[in-house]
């Protein structure tokens, strides 16, 4: 299913864990000689895109603390130990020249409640799309100027070293996330985007250094040629980023939510970018996964989200981001689908998928992520959605459903 389409309408590593993954040091090549234990890759870390339970991401223009606070105790409750934070690029840069003090400020106070809780963040930018919804700055122009405008370049590096400086003093910030999808937003020819993809990481490198920057892209990316290059996405990135949502991604074609294209989609796709990258040792960060099929109760998605994480596990995915924390309040005009994806109710009532969260964390939480030592196949020989699918039922061994 094209989800561009609906949218238009600390510790260092160890000796032994450098004998045990041999890949390893080139893969968290940084300046320094060690790694904080909160970026390291063989370590199981699981939390949530947070949804505010109060005005959604408005509330970055109608801003309140206290139901922010109540809704961190309530993730932090349920064991996540990170949060990937939604920035709504034209509230907080309205004008190419200028960004919005009073929302770096919110920012800040955000990131600092956050690390009063043992939360780490994870930043994004460009956004952009979010949830069905455009959200573009009024100087955005119509094309793909996106990735070559030079007055929207200078803008971006402008709204990234502000971010920075704002970010740096906070030890719980994982880093930047480019955005939201950016190619949900902006398409290009691959050798656009990449060269975009390029620059923008070394800003960010370069204006918030020591930290992970990350570049979360939703399926299309990695199942086809558009945008960005699985190439590119691999050798930019220490940790790729997947978003993996059966109904979006296309697997419900080919089996019911609980049946291995959909169980097994997170496993399936980590294995995928592994074979674009040639080693089975290359960490993979679930940035985004839910089943977002609205058919499904509480309980039967509760038991998705067992089975599907405990399958990625096997397959050594590092980190697990689930979309998203709360349920949106109805009092907004969403696509249903959007309505009732969280672990927690609006009001902070624990959903059944919120308990299963919890007991993954605690057993999985921290533990070295055990990566697979079978062969790969080769990438798939065409890069397209049906061909890639092609070779996801083809390493799950499971008939094509007619």
């Amino acid at each position: 299913m094209d989800r561009r389409k609906f949218l238009s309408g600390g510790a260092s590593l160890t000796g032994a864990l450098a004998v045990q993954h041999p890949m390893l040091p080139a893969l968290l090549s940084t300046t320094e000689a060690t790694v904080p234990m909160s970026l390291d890759p063989t370590r199981h870390r699981f939390g949530v895109n947070y949804t505010p339970s109060h005005n959604w991401w408005f509330c970055w223009n109608d801003w309140n603390p206290d139901p922010i606070k109540r809704d961190l105790d309530a993730i932090a409750a349920l064991g996540a130990d990170h949060l990937r934070i939604l920035l709504i690029w034209p509230f907080f840069q309205p004008n190419p020249k200028w960004v919005s003090s009073a929302h770096l400020e919110r920012l800040d106070q955000l990131i600092a409640l956050m690390g009063e809780r043992r939360l780490d963040a994870l930043v994004t930018v460009f956004t952009g799309q979010l949830s069905g919804w455009y959200f573009l700055p009024p100087f955005h122009r119509q094309s793909d100027l996106f990735f070559t405008d030079p007055m929207t370049l200078a803008a971006q590096e402008l709204f990234v070293r502000e971010l920075s400086r704002t970010l740096a003093p906070h030890e719980n910030v994982i880093g930047f996330d480019m955005g939201n999808e950016i190619n949900t937003c902006w398409s290009a020819k691959t050798e656009v985007g990449d060269a975009w993809m390029k620059r923008i990481f070394a800003l960010m490198s370069k204006a918030l250094p020591g930290r992970l920057h990350v570049n979360g892209v939703d399926h299309w990316p990695w199942f086809s040629d558009t945008t960005f290059s699985q190439q590119a996405l691999i050798a930019e990135q220490r940790m790729p980023v997947m978003h993996c949502y059966p109904y979006w991604t296309g697997a419900v074609k080919y089996g019911g939510a609980m049946d291995p294209p959909s169980i097994n989609l997170l496993a399936a796709m980590a294995t995928l970018i592994r074979s674009y990258a040639g080693t089975q040792q290359k960490p993979v960060w679930a940035g985004e996964f839910n089943t977002c099929i609205k058919e499904l109760s509480d309980e039967q998605q509760a038991k998705w989200l067992d089975k599907a994480v405990h399958a990625a596990i096997e397959q050594g995915v590092s980190w697990f981001s689930y979309w998203d924390s709360h349920d949106v309040d109805r009092k907004f005009d969403f696509n249903p689908l959007e309505y009732t994806l969280g672990l927690l109710t609006n009001e902070g009532r624990v959903k059944p998928a919120g308990r299963v969260f919890k007991q993954l964390a605690e057993s999985y939480r921290g533990k070295p992520v055990l990566f697979p030592t079978t062969a790969l196949p080769p990438p798939p020989g065409e890069k397209t959605l049906d061909g890639t699918w092609k070779w996801i039922l083809d390493w799950l061994g499971w008939k094509r459903k007619a």
